[in-house]
């Protein structure tokens, strides 16, 4: 059964700003603190560092605008899982919502959780994640996990009051983080470090893989594209989430116009932040010194050059904000893919159902149930390495479904036109798969796990094909 139309009792609570920010505030969670130090690692030079983050805000930046055509063709609920449906097939949706739920917002979500825990200890070490709570089988659960649970559900909870509530928490945290991470490049700007800058950019584009112990590899042309592909799954998950806004269009005012430009304008805002915070890093600390911040904590280690004893106080605290916002915004999202399967017959029939507040109450508890393993298994960090292949492979799906659509329905409604079309989106799908290639030849570990969790959905979507249709249609 195929929902035609957005009438679904959710509330249209939510204008161009609130997307805005819930654009920018699911993707900055603590990636842009820590993802630099590998980065470092893999190509050895400022220029490449700051190149990285540039070619990765591009891609995300032209799959924002190319997304625009799809979310004013598609206002509702559902997002990506909705497009892939109309441009494809069904199947081609459900391994989508399927990777979704089971590790790509579960898993983020998580992995965000636990990083809120993680920084919480600077200040309570009583929660630190190296310690012992207690065992489970083999499993050793330590307080930074149990805390985001907590996190995870006390969030939940307050989303399944309505949508007023998650918006309020989202403006709130993101217009916070957002301000602290501006102070956080301009005082680092200010204390720019000339010895450091020079150095850093001296042979800035000479790429190669940096050690510990401050020696570095040279690389053969090969294993240097191997290795930019190796640097972007930081930056990638990092700037990854950005679409989470399409998910939430049956709650939007005026979806067709404001979903569009709340993806241009979160993404562009979180782009110019990244490159610039990857600035400050080359301003006041040695490329060796990023590459081997401890636990890869390089915003920690600038902000000590920055503001002295008191810096890692400040980045605790900004990582802390960032983190529980960006975890609002996944969680407050991500239930609106699965109340889009279930009117489709393929998920939890219940996940169908919006409870008295207008908001997928069952969708947003089984995400908070996974997420929960999760967190519990402390395999998510893994889980995370191995979807970003998955990730832009759905990416690509979904923005070459712009062409199929073109030929498919030619007069349908479309409000808004792919910037740049054919040639941007085209530039996009040219270098996500070159992405996932260089993944798949120097990086496979990177790649096959990702893939066995897609390919796990086949039989469950031909499960629920066969019995849950007849559920849904028995309700009438």
């Amino acid at each position: 059964m195929t929902q035609s139309t957005e009438n679904t009792g959710m509330k249209k609570e939510l204008g161009l700003l609130d997307g805005t920010l819930l654009v920018a505030g699911s993707m900055i969670g603590s990636g842009i603190f820590i993802v630099s130090a590998d980065i470092t690692r893999n190509v050895g030079s400022g220029g490449w560092l700051i190149a990285i983050w540039l070619i990765t805000g591009l891609m995300t930046l032209i799959a924002a605008v190319s997304y625009g055509e799809l979310s004013a063709m598609y206002p509702k609920a559902g997002g990506q899982y909705v497009y892939l449906k109309e441009a494809y097939n069904p199947l081609t949706g459900f391994l989508y919502g399927w990777s979704f739920f089971t590790v790509i917002q579960t898993g983020t979500i998580a992995a965000v959780g636990v990083a809120f825990s993680k920084f919480l200890a600077y200040l309570i070490p009583e929660v630190s994640e190296t310690l012992v709570l207690f065992n489970v089988g083999g499993l050793s659960i330590s307080p930074a996990q149990c805390l985001s649970i907590v996190i995870i559900i006390l969030l939940t909870y307050i989303n399944t009051q309505g949508i007023k509530g998650g918006k309020l928490i989202q403006s709130t945290f993101t217009i916070t983080k957002l301000l602290s991470l501006f102070a956080l490049i301009i005082f680092g700007l200010i204390a720019l470090k000339p010895d450091v800058w020079n150095a850093n950019w001296t042979n800035a584009w000479d790429m190669h893989k940096l050690n510990p112990d401050g020696t570095f590899e040279s690389y053969t042309i090969a294993a240097a594209m191997g290795a930019v592909a190796a640097a972007m799954v930081g930056s990638i998950f990092s700037s990854d989430a950005w679409n989470n806004v399409t998910f939430i269009a049956g709650e939007m005012k005026d979806p067709k116009r404001n979903v569009g430009l709340s993806l241009f304008f979160g993404v562009t805002i979180v782009t110019v932040i990244y490159i610039l915070a990857n600035v400050v890093y080359i301003a006041v600390l040695p490329l060796q010194e990023i590459a081997i911040a401890d636990k890869d904590r390089v915003a920690v280690t600038a902000s000590n050059i920055i503001f002295g004893n008191v810096g890692t106080l400040v980045i605790a605290l900004m990582i802390m904000v960032s983190t529980f916002g960006c975890n609002n915004g996944l969680i407050l999202s991500g239930a609106r893919v699965y109340y889009s399967m279930a009117k489709d017959g393929l998920f939890f029939k219940n996940t169908a159902t919006l409870n008295k507040h207008g908001v997928p109450e069952f969708g947003l508890w089984i995400q908070c149930l996974v997420a929960s393993i999760l967190c519990l298994s402390g395999k998510y960090g893994d889980l995370l390495d191995m979807i970003s292949f998955v990730v832009v492979i759905f990416y690509v799906l979904t923005i070459a479904g712009i062409f199929i659509l073109r030929v498919k329905q030619p007069d349908a409604e479309r409000p808004y036109k792919a910037f740049g079309y054919p040639f941007l989106p085209a530039l996009y799908i040219l270098m996500g798969l070159t992405f996932c290639v260089l993944l798949i030849i120097y990086k496979p570990n990177f790649t096959w796990p990702g893939l066995i969790i897609v390919l796990t959905g086949l039989p469950i979507y031909y499960l629920w094909k066969a019995f849950g249709d007849k559920d849904l249609n028995s309700e009438g």
